[in-house]
C-alpha cells in the first residue's frame, strides 16, 4: 500500500482520535486522505456531500465547539440536526451515498474449504460516523459511565484532590477500561461463537492467511470503531443521557443499542442477526463500564477470534 495513498492518512486519523492531545487535530490526516482519494477516483465531487451534510447535523446539535459555551440550539434544530446524522449514518454503513468508488483489496474467495466466498472493500465512507460521533458528541473514550465515572473527565469531576493524583487515577480507569473489554469479549466469544458452532454455521477452522494482517488493520482502527461509535458511543449514550433519571435507563438503553446493532446484521440471516444482538450486549456492557476503548476492544476480539480460528464468515452449509 503506498504511502501516497488514502488509507495511510486515513488510519492515522483514526488513531488520533484516541489520544486527547491529537484528537482535534485528527480532521487534518482526514483531509489529506479524501484529497488523495480525489486525485486517485476513489470519490467523486458529488461525496463531498456527506461530510458537508455531516458538518451540517454538528452545526444544528453543537452550534460551537469552544469550552464551556453557554450556547444552547433550540430543541427543534437539535432534532434536525440528529435525524440528519441518523439518515447519513444509515446511508454511509449501507454505502448508499453516491460519489464513493471503494476498492476492494480482498477478492472473493473461501478462506477454508467449507466457507463461504469472503472478500473486502476499504471504505471512506462509513468511517466518516466514528470521526462525526467522537468529535461532536464526545462520548466517553475510556472508563464508562456507570456510577458516575465519566472516562477521561474524571480528574476534572473529582475536584484538585484528585488531579494531583492524576497518574493513580489514570491507572484506575485504564485498568477498568481493560478490564471491561477482557470480561465482555470472553462472554462474547464464548456465548457468540459457541452457539454459532453449536448448530454448524461455523466450524474449527484455524488459519491466518496472507490477507489477515490488512483485514486486522481495516478492523481495528475503521470497523469496530466506527460500528462502536453508532451503536455504543450514539445510540446507547443517548439513550442512557435522556433515561438518566430512571432506574432502568442505562440497561435499556443498552438493550435497545444492542437490538439495533443485530438488526443491522440483517444481510447474514436470522442467526446472524441474534447473534450479533448478543454480541452487542457484550459491547453494550463494556461500553458502560470502560467506554468507547473497552467496546472496541471487545469488539474487535470476538472479530479476530472468529477470523483466526473459526470459518469465516460461515459456512457455505449448515
Amino acid at each position: 500500500m503506498p504511502l501516497y495513498s488514502p488509507w495511510p492518512a486515513l488510519f492515522l486519523a483514526a488513531l488520533m482520535l484516541w489520544p486527547p492531545a491529537t484528537r482535534r487535530w485528527a480532521l487534518l490526516p482526514l483531509a489529506v486522505a479524501w484529497a488523495l482519494a480525489w486525485k486517485d477516483g476513489v470519490i467523486d465531487p458529488v461525496a463531498l456531500a456527506a461530510p458537508a451534510l455531516l458538518a451540517l447535523a454538528a452545526v444544528c446539535i453543537r452550534p460551537t465547539f469552544q469550552a464551556n459555551s453557554p450556547a444552547t440550539p433550540p430543541p427543534a434544530l437539535r432534532l434536525f440536526g440528529h435525524l440528519l446524522f441518523v439518515l447519513l449514518a444509515a446511508a454511509l454503513f449501507l454505502h448508499l451515498i453516491p460519489g464513493f468508488h471503494n476498492p476492494q483489496v480482498i477478492a472473493p474467495a473461501p478462506l477454508s474449504a467449507d466457507a463461504v466466498a469472503f472478500g473486502m472493500y476499504l471504505n471512506l465512507d462509513k468511517p466518516l460516523v466514528a470521526f462525526w460521533v467522537i468529535l461532536v458528541l464526545a462520548p466517553p473514550m475510556v472508563g464508562g459511565y456507570a456510577e458516575g465515572y465519566v472516562g477521561a473527565d474524571a480528574g476534572r469531576a473529582l475536584g484538585s484532590d484528585a488531579r494531583s493524583h492524576a497518574g493513580g487515577i489514570a491507572v484506575h480507569i485504564a485498568g477498568r477500561t481493560l478490564a471491561a473489554a477482557l470480561l465482555a469479549c470472553a462472554a462474547a466469544v464464548l456465548v457468540c461463537l459457541g452457539l454459532a458452532l453449536a448448530p454448524g454455521v461455523v466450524g474449527w477452522a484455524p488459519k491466518w492467511p496472507d490477507t489477515g494482517w490488512i483485514w486486522l488493520i481495516n478492523n481495528a482502527l475503521l470497523v469496530t470503531v466506527a460500528e462502536e461509535a453508532l451503536f455504543r458511543g450514539y445510540v446507547q449514550q443517548q439513550l442512557a443521557t435522556c433515561w438518566r433519571n430512571r432506574r432502568w435507563g442505562g440497561w435499556a438503553a443498552l438493550g435497545v443499542a444492542a437490538l439495533l446493532f443485530g438488526l443491522a446484521h440483517f444481510a447474514g440471516g436470522w442467526q446472524w442477526m441474534l447473534l450479533a444482538t448478543m454480541a452487542g450486549v457484550a459491547y453494550g456492557v463494556a461500553y458502560r463500564y470502560g467506554g468507547l476503548a473497552a467496546a472496541v476492544l471487545a469488539h474487535l476480539g470476538l472479530n479476530a477470534a472468529h477470523f483466526g480460528l473459526f470459518t469465516y464468515p460461515m459456512r457455505a452449509v449448515f
